[in-house]
């Protein structure tokens, strides 16, 4: 590809480390670069230099028909660049196989990695997805360490139940302050330790959160709030997470009230049409 690449996604760590996914040519044999490799960068981002980034992880370990022209020198494992034959094994889907067909995993996807602590991320990995519905496909949100070693999964999801292809919600973030995780679907918000476990779980077929199933979950903030995004509204919900995550449930119980009263209050203060907030003052230019 042309230009001068860097990442495709690019998180920071506690410390200011760039947790980063990088592309590949010919990953599941496809004529084209996806998203294939997670690394680390611990030197700085700027305008007129890039550091190198250490390959952790791959998803297809064996992409096909590469050539020397697709080598990216600032990607390396053990000090090479990553490419052809020199990428971390065993990949993630070799290290899934054992619990299910290897076929199921073909053509799966890379999700945006969450650092949960400078040297311990999540890494989601999400299979094939089909036009007649992806539901109980398999997907696995990995903990693996900055020396690319699994460390385990965040645990509780059930295949079905708990499916992030209903919607297509793919995401995860993590409060790396505090070291925890969260994720959430068309069926719940969930929320882990540092260890994977689940720690809450707030159900979108109960009443109190079912207005959950309309907002996707964006990032948390540096002070540890989850930024939800209204699907149609198009306006951002900022929900306290408590120390004890026990406590979940309450808080955001009352963000969601509060988010109803002040969104009546902004429809008479902005009158929107469709959904789109409009300011006298501002000129838009539709492209």
């Amino acid at each position: 590809m042309p230009g001068d690449p860097f990442a495709g996604s690019i998180s920071v760590t506690p410390s200011g480390r760039l947790l980063c996914v990088t592309a590949e040519y010919g990953v599941h044999r496809y004529g084209n670069s996806i998203a294939n490799i997670v690394g680390v960068a611990d030197g700085a981002l700027a305008p007129g230099s890039k550091p190198a980034v250490r390959a952790i992880a791959s998803l297809d370990h064996e992409p096909a028909g590469q050539t020397e022209d697709d080598l990216r020198p600032h990607v390396q494992f053990r000090g090479e660049p990553v490419g052809l034959k020199n990428r971390p094994r065993p990949s993630l889907t070799e290290l899934l196989t054992p619990e299910t067909d290897r076929y199921m995993w073909d053509q799966s996807e890379l999700g945006r990695p969450a650092p949960i602590s400078d040297d311990l991320f999540v890494v989601p990995v999400f299979a094939r997805t089909f036009r007649g519905g992806s539901r109980g496909q398999p997907f696995v949100f990995a903990l693996v360490d900055d020396q690319g070693a699994m460390r385990g999964r965040l645990d509780g999801l059930h295949l079905w139940r708990d499916s992030p292809f209903t919607g297509f919600c793919f995401s995860v973030v993590a409060d790396s302050r505090r070291g925890r995780a969260f994720h959430l679907n068309r069926h719940g918000l969930y929320a882990w330790n540092k260890g994977g476990r689940l720690q809450a779980k707030l159900d979108t077929e109960t009443k109190t959160f079912k207005p959950l199933a309309q907002f996707s979950l964006t990032a948390c903030s540096p002070a540890g709030e989850l930024l939800l995004v209204h699907n149609k509204q198009h306006l951002i919900l900022r929900v306290p997470v408590p120390d004890d995550l026990g406590e979940l449930g309450p808080a955001v119980e009352a963000a969601v009230r509060t988010y109803a009263k002040e969104r009546t209050a902004l429809k008479k203060q902005w009158t929107p049409v469709n959904w789109h907030w409009v300011h006298a003052a501002v000129e838009v230019h539709r492209l």
